[in-house]
């Protein structure tokens, strides 16, 4: 997104939020100008949250903004994708990152959003365990991955969340449910081409609601396609077929 367009997109989201997440189907980190956009944001009275696959931490010396309130890592990038490097190294840079943090108000959630039935990635966590363990000096139990908790504290504000797999959503995807979901109540996405959708789970577009070059979101949101996305939800009904192909919303109806 071009920064003069992320500065118009700012003062159109002013009316309704103060806080923007950086991730939509991508890393933020890959912007070797991001300081750029938190600048902006800054100058706009935002505060910003950056979800990173962490494999681009070391081409920024310094992402600790004043802006920044939070870095989530999804620290399962790292063996669901090719690396051009080691898993130490990796795990070097995520350590270096919360050793850098000076502004204790600013959380780094360390994520692990990878747990299922089987344990598939049992193995891999358990590295994650040792490399947390040897540098935060403490013990993680060895039955944790039978019942893992919501997060652990490693330090303050510094955090492990843990989450299970779930189905990216997609039209292919044989499920097709109703049920709440907090699309278009407590968040949108917009796109870099300035898309406007109803959550950070349609990097395709799909569910295109409008365009920030041509509309305002004023507009955008109170078009008939958003209003029957809200209508729905508030009845527990999915209206778009790519929401009813989303079991990412079952963590909102489950009790």
């Amino acid at each position: 997104m071009e920064l003069d367009f992320f500065t118009h997109v700012l003062k159109e989201l002013s009316p309704y939020t103060k806080e923007i997440a950086l991730h939509v189907m991508g890393d933020p980190l890959t912007l070797s100008n991001i300081e750029d956009y938190l600048l902006i944001a800054y100058e706009q009275n935002f505060q910003v949250m950056i979800t990173t696959s962490g494999a681009y931490l070391a081409k920024h010396k310094n992402i600790f903004h004043k802006c920044l309130r939070q870095i989530n890592i999804s620290l399962n990038s790292f063996n669901k994708n090719t690396m051009r490097c080691t898993f130490d190294e990796y795990m070097d840079e995520v350590l270096k990152l919360c050793e850098k943090r000076v502004d204790d108000e600013v959380f780094i959630n360390l994520r692990l959003w990878n747990l299922d039935e089987n344990g598939s990635e049992n193995h891999y966590n358990q590295q994650i365990f040792q490399k947390l363990s040897l540098y935060f000096d403490i013990k993680f139990d060895k039955d944790l991955l039978l019942n893992p908790p919501k997060s652990i504290r490693l330090a303050k504000k510094i955090l492990v969340h843990f989450d299970n797999y779930f189905q990216w959503p997609s039209l292919k995807n044989k499920t097709k449910t109703d049920g709440f979901c907090h699309g278009l109540t407590s968040q949108i996405a917009i796109l870099a081409d300035g898309t406007v959708v109803p959550c950070c789970l349609d990097g395709d577009g799909i569910m295109d609601l409008g365009s920030l070059h041509v509309k305002s979101l004023k507009e955008i949101l109170s078009g008939s396609r958003a209003q029957n996305i809200i209508k729905g939800f508030r009845e527990g009904k999915a209206k778009e077929e790519l929401c009813q192909k989303c079991t990412f919303k079952d963590r909102f109806n489950n009790p």
